[in-house]
């Protein structure tokens, strides 16, 4: 089964091509970084537009790189939420106006689950079931994958994303964005137990997380600190991603535990922080627990992953409508 997937819910045009939602044939990126940079953030606004001026070239090269033809291809898959509406509009238009005007099956794949199956695109993929902690720039979040295409929501963020949090703290240190990657960069050099950082315990005991609290501990910290050392900042740097990774780390081998779950997926653009990766890992191993975490270019966002999630949603019967909308809001599980 050859399937094209098109992905653009936040600030990467992607699109893929695979055989059978295994072999990936093409993978595109286009990414935005540059355009936001100034900002600090992604500008919903600016986010779209580009969508729209890259979007086609996109598609073409990653049909080109596969040396495929639209008529060869058996579906098409896309996301269809969650994330920026403007963004997904644009990713969506396409994908129904290529399965109508080749008729072609379509199908709307939720990002989170695109995430997810990062991990069956790797040599090691997991089995069901398993744990899946799905942790980037717009989402935090644990997922129990009990079967193929069977979720249910473990645990979430009560408010910002870690991610999220990542980017904030970087504006705030002055470092520019996207503000993981240079988080972590810039703590290589600091220590991480210069400053503790509070890590936020639910009252209510839900295996849930929360990043405000650490966010603005930091905030505080920059503003009677000020004037930051370069010294000062990598040690704010590595004390704050050493609190985010903990908080991960705890929150998942626990509900892991508790659920009697022995396999853990990491996936997510934070899923490429490798102390997180090195943290859960060494847990992971502590508690006897197998841990499967995609490379780094299948954490950050790509259309693979919504093409390997989109080919077994096809493969099972799934089929959308040529008026499937975006769903900024769209739900893995409850």
């Amino acid at each position: 089964m050859l399937v094209l997937g098109i992905e653009s819910s936040c600030d990467e045009t992607a699109a893929a091509v695979l055989a059978e939602g295994r072999r990936v044939l093409s993978s595109v990126v286009a990414s935005q970084d540059a355009i936001h940079a100034p900002y600090g953030g992604v500008v919903p606004e600016l986010a779209s537009r580009r969508h729209l001026e890259v979007i086609v070239p996109v598609v073409q090269q990653a049909l080109e790189d596969a040396a495929v033809r639209l008529p060869d291809l058996d579906g098409i898959a896309v996301t269809q939420g969650p994330g920026l509406v403007g963004s997904l509009l644009v990713g969506c238009a396409v994908a129904k106006s290529l399965a109508y005007v080749h008729r072609k099956p379509l199908v709307g794949v939720n990002h989170l689950e695109g995430h997810i199956y990062a991990a069956f695109l790797t040599d090691d993929p997991p089995a069901h079931p398993f744990l899946a902690l799905v942790v980037s720039g717009g989402h935090t979040a644990l997922y129990h994958a009990r079967a193929p295409l069977a979720y249910a929501l473990v645990g979430q963020t009560r408010d910002d994303a870690a991610g999220e949090a990542f980017d904030k703290v970087a504006k705030l240190l002055g470092l520019g964005f996207p503000g993981g990657p240079i988080i972590e960069r810039t703590a290589r050099t600091g220590d991480p137990k210069a400053i503790t950082f509070p890590l936020a315990h639910m009252t209510d005991r839900a295996p849930d997380f929360s990043f405000s609290g650490v966010k603005t501990s930091v905030s505080l910290y920059v503003k009677r600190a000020a004037p930051l050392s370069a010294q000062q900042v990598a040690d704010i740097a590595a004390s704050f991603q050493a609190a985010i990774v903990k908080m991960l780390v705890r929150k998942t081998v626990k509900a892991s535990l508790r659920l009697g779950v022995k396999r853990l997926v990491l996936t997510g653009g934070v899923a490429a922080n490798g102390p997180l990766r090195a943290a859960l890992a060494a847990a992971a191993a502590e508690h006897g627990l197998t841990l499967h975490v995609p490379p780094p270019r299948l954490c950050t966002d790509n259309a693979a992953m919504i093409t390997a999630a989109g080919t077994d949603r096809l493969a099972a019967g799934e089929r959308a409508a040529l008026t499937l909308n975006a769903l900024p809001d769209m739900a893995l599980a409850v």
